[in-house]
């Protein structure tokens, strides 16, 4: 018993508090990258080098010096293999490390015109789910779009129903891809826009082209892609790589303001003795 209680003394000794925050941080690490690249194609990809690293291991342990040689070259080259592979993920991760309060570029807010630009778009979207009009949407948050933007044509206009009626008119000239608003600006930045479709395997078969390139958008950016069902008129978001469907204009109206309308700060209160509140 004393020997126990002396090797349990000296793991607690080993065990030191910066020792426990490296863990931790560790720890935490691992978990977010296997949240990144769940349900994606490099999560097949990353149990394959697990499966790697697990039987070099062995291979060292069982004295088998062929297979250990030629699995640590496999590894080695893997590495550069493992930046190609694994690109969407990492510039997705690094997108997210950017998005941080930190780093976030602050600008001032035209809490009008936002709302205008909110209400304009609600007026749109309605018309075109009664009349079946397909229209996707895109609303640009802090991930910049200007790379998306160069793929469709330059507009740099006021948000208007009427314009945004007009754009998704089929048989026009824009109708196709999407229209991208940039809320910092005010703006409607370009339409005809190409979005990169999502990598989620487990979509619904039944879902078009114009739910897999909002729900894709939304995987790259924190963007908010409005989708408007051109077959039933069903209006859709798609919000960090989720879909959410069947809305009606007043739960549309009420995301759209939370997200992008400043929260009404609520006067904090004090209670002193007594059941008397000051404000």
């Amino acid at each position: 018993m004393p020997q126990i209680y002396d090797i349990f003394d000296n793991i607690l000794i080993l065990i030191r508090p910066a020792s426990i925050i490296d863990i931790l941080i560790v720890a935490f690490v691992v978990y977010k990258m296997i949240g990144w690249i769940r349900y994606t194609q490099a999560e097949q990809v990353a149990k394959g080098i697990v499966f790697l690293l697990l039987a070099t291991q062995i291979s060292d342990w069982f004295g088998l010096h062929a297979v250990n040689f030629l699995l640590r070259n496999i590894m080695t080259v893997g590495l550069i293999a493992l930046i190609i592979v694994f690109q969407p993920e990492m510039r997705r991760a690094l997108e997210h490390i950017g998005r941080t309060s930190f780093f976030r570029t602050k600008y001032v807010q035209d809490i009008k015109e936002t709302k205008k630009i909110i209400d304009e778009t609600i007026e749109a979207i309605s018309e075109m789910s009664n009349a079946k009009v397909g229209a996707l949407i895109v609303m640009e948050k802090d991930t910049g779009l200007d790379d998306i933007i160069t793929t469709g044509t330059y507009l740099e206009a006021q948000v208007t129903s009427e314009l945004l009626l007009n754009i998704f008119t089929p048989n026009t000239p824009l109708h196709d891809g999407a229209v991208i608003i940039r809320i910092s600006e005010n703006k409607l930045k370009a339409a005809s826009c190409l979005l990169p479709l999502t990598e989620n395997k487990n979509v619904s078969k039944t879902l078009g082209t114009r739910h897999r390139a909002g729900l894709g958008m939304s995987e790259n950016s924190d963007a908010i892609v409005i989708i408007v069902s051109e077959e039933s008129g069903v209006i859709s978001y798609a919000s960090a790589g989720r879909l959410y469907r069947y809305l009606d204009i007043k739960s549309m109206t009420e995301f759209l303001n939370e997200e992008f309308l400043p929260k009404e700060e609520t006067p904090k209160k004090f209670k002193f003795w007594g059941n008397n509140n000051c404000e």
